[in-house]
């Protein structure tokens, strides 16, 4: 008995067949979760890492920290942070449990960076932190998040290097933590979907863009004075946005003033203690939120180095 010949059916293309004409762009949000094109649109959706009992470095060198930290403390300060995220209406997304977790791997902002279009999965540059993407991974691909690139070669990338400063723009920072085959990987990769990619050189003994450069408004970005890469200003100014200079850098050192995320346009979630911090920002038309970070910014970071973005408007 002779088999009905497969020609012409749905399956090989004949009548019936339907074929896939909306590109990746339009399938994010029907088919695939999160995305970003700015630093300062409504907040949608964080990924955060809990910190544990790794976090109690005896050596805090050997850990990257600046001071030991106390594990009760840092606990119910991130979990504060979590809250007020919750409270302004953001899904908050958790990393998975590893075993033998390192000891920054609650810094979530540096282990991957948000496109419109889906993550770049970062390659920290220290040994300390190496493997620390493979947990986000998991946890970027359970919520739905497109991984456009996993870097390859001697690429070095940490996501706290990226910074958006419009729709189709964003800066990279060349330094400590992020090298030129990363760039060279990353501009390549943002080129194929039409957006631009701006290397800007960090000054040494720095060590990410985010901690001398936030954006917080179409037209408003804060920079640090005389630490934030002339090129990266000349260009803000040249598309719009105007620049304001932090007036208390003691203040911004000390507890981290600059590490802010916003929530939406003008609005921020900051470190508290930063009371002169706070009256710059208030003077800007800025609507602060204040989360404690006594303990937490003794491994060298704040709000915005805790903080994985993964959602928010756009468009």
């Amino acid at each position: 008995m002779t088999e009905p010949s497969t020609f012409a059916t749905a399956a090989y293309g004949g009548a019936g067949w339907s074929p896939r004409r909306r590109d990746h762009a339009g399938d994010m949000g029907p088919l695939w979760s999160g995305g970003i094109d700015s630093e300062w649109k409504t907040l949608r959706t964080v990924l955060l890492r809990r910190p544990g009992p790794e976090i109690a470095a005896e050596d805090v060198d050997a850990a990257q920290q600046l001071a030991p930290l106390d594990l009760g403390r840092a606990q119910a300060e991130h979990d504060r942070m979590a809250e007020a995220y919750r409270d302004a209406g953001v899904a908050v997304l958790k990393v998975p449990e590893v075993p033998r977790p390192a000891p920054n791997r609650m810094f979530c902002a540096d282990l991957f960076a948000m496109t419109p279009q889906g993550a770049i999965l970062a390659r920290p540059a220290s040994t300390v932190r190496a493997g620390e993407e493979v947990a986000v991974a998991h946890a970027l691909a359970a919520a739905g998040v497109p991984i456009l690139r996993t870097l390859t070669g001697t690429a070095t990338f940490e996501g706290a290097d990226l910074i958006w400063i419009d729709a189709a723009t964003c800066l990279i920072g060349r330094g400590l933590r992020t090298n030129d085959a990363a760039i060279a990987q990353i501009t390549g990769l943002l080129a194929e979907i039409g957006l631009e990619a701006v290397a800007v050189d960090m000054p040494f003994g720095t060590m990410h863009l985010m901690g001398m450069l936030s954006v917080v408004d179409a037209d408003l970005a804060i920079a640090w004075p005389r630490r934030t890469p002339h090129r990266a200003v000349a260009l803000m100014r040249a598309r719009g946005i105007d620049v304001a200079f932090l007036p208390d850098a003691d203040e911004a050192q000390a507890n981290r003033g600059l590490n802010v995320v916003a929530l939406g346009p003008r609005r921020v979630l900051m470190p508290d203690g930063n009371a002169a911090m706070r009256g710059f920002y208030e003077g800007l038309g800025i609507e602060v939120v204040a989360t404690p970070m006594f303990e937490l910014r003794k491994a060298a970071g704040a709000v915005g180095c805790l903080t994985g973005i993964v959602a928010r408007d756009m468009g």
